[in-house]
């Protein structure tokens, strides 16, 4: 780094293991990856779950399911999970009604809102190759004043997803928020990402080796932004050099050049959020995320009287059949990426513009 230029990089520490650090208005980050085996005609894995295999060691885990690996139905209140997809499928299922299956590049978004109850299973729909899985899921905290809002659901296919490529080879995907004129899909009406000028966004970059892409700074100081080093033996991230996962702290007064050398063996990827903090008190404990522990309280006795609207699938853990594919059904309408136009564009910047 140039002498008298200040780094961008307020903290940094190893990645360790998830769930990762988080700065308002994100409460919770995951990388899901898996390396799922071939499943059998009912999509199980080969063994049994224990209820909650978690072993980061474990070239794959159950997580909370038996025989098809997932989270069977459990309630939300107070927040929006937001689920990003890189490989493999999940099955979506809530107490709406609502529905589907969607991975490989797709992006869901679900408001919690006043309460909803949801499932998030992995099928094994590959019988003769194995069913890698590699997603995000990322907790967006909701305002007071939209904490108790009506839930809702939307489905962003991988072709509605923006992404730029340049021709070193670097991308970044757009999962959320702006970058460079470049904007993400539309986020449910209630969300803090609704608003643009709360700058949330999230980016999936990945760098293969000699390959840099750089990240401009936000237009509000109040914005809090980390990094993860998700994948990768050796990134650069604003001049200084990393041979480990990080998890890094950024100024977001400041542009941000991230790199791969040219010495380096694999790709490197790193996801960046970002957002304006909500500022708010935050009372969380498990699935309800809320401003007070007497709203929290609450939100448990509203979920014994009432189920946030029962669950109205057959099974707690609830899959489509093995030839559904991808496709989503909410209000009764059932649509698949068919169903959508193209990519509305898809940025392309040459090696010398970043």
């Amino acid at each position: 780094m140039a002498s008298g230029v200040t780094s961008a990089i307020r903290a940094v520490s190893a990645l360790g293991t998830p769930p990762f650090q988080t700065l308002d208005p994100f409460l919770f980050c995951v990388y899901h990856k898996d390396q799922y085996p071939p499943g059998n005609s009912r999509m199980e894995a080969p063994r049994v779950g224990n209820g909650a295999d978690f072993d980061p060691s474990a070239p794959y885990r159950m997580y909370h399911g038996d025989r098809i690996p997932g989270f069977p139905q459990h309630p939300h209140r107070g927040f929006e999970t937001i689920t990003a997809t890189m490989e493999g499928v999940i099955d979506h299922t809530d107490s709406m009604g609502n529905g589907g299956r969607y991975g490989d590049g797709d992006l869901q978004w679900m408001t919690a809102g006043g309460g909803v109850v949801h499932g998030e299973m992995f099928p094994l729909v590959n019988q003769t190759s194995d069913n890698p899985t590699r997603f995000f899921q990322i907790w967006l905290n909701l305002p007071a004043k939209n904490k108790m809002c009506e839930p809702s659901f939307k489905m962003h296919w991988a072709q509605q997803v923006n992404k730029v490529t340049r021709d070193d080879g670097s991308s970044l995907t757009l999962f959320a928020g702006e970058y460079k004129g470049l904007n993400g899909e539309v986020p449910p009406p209630n969300s803090w990402a609704a608003d643009p000028s709360n700058e949330v966004s999230i980016y999936h970059i990945t760098l293969p080796p000699n390959s840099k892409i750089k990240i401009p700074s936000t237009a509000t100081e109040s914005v809090n932004r980390t990094l993860y080093m998700i994948e990768g033996t050796e990134g650069v991230i604003d001049g200084v050099s990393f041979k480990s996962k990080v998890y890094a702290v950024i100024d977001p007064s400041k542009a941000l050049t991230l790199s791969n050398p040219p010495t380096s063996s694999s790709s490197t990827e790193f996801l960046v959020l970002s957002g304006v903090a909500i500022s708010e008190p935050v009372a969380q404990r498990g699935p309800f995320v809320m401003n007070t522990q007497s709203e929290i309280m609450q939100a448990f006795r509203d979920y014994q009287s009432t189920q946030f609207g029962g669950w109205p699938w057959p099974e707690d853990a609830m899959v489509f059949e093995k030839e559904k594919g991808r496709f989503a059904f909410f209000d009764g309408v059932e649509s698949t990426p068919d169903d959508v136009e193209g990519k509305r564009r898809e940025g392309i910047s040459k090696a010398g513009e970043l």
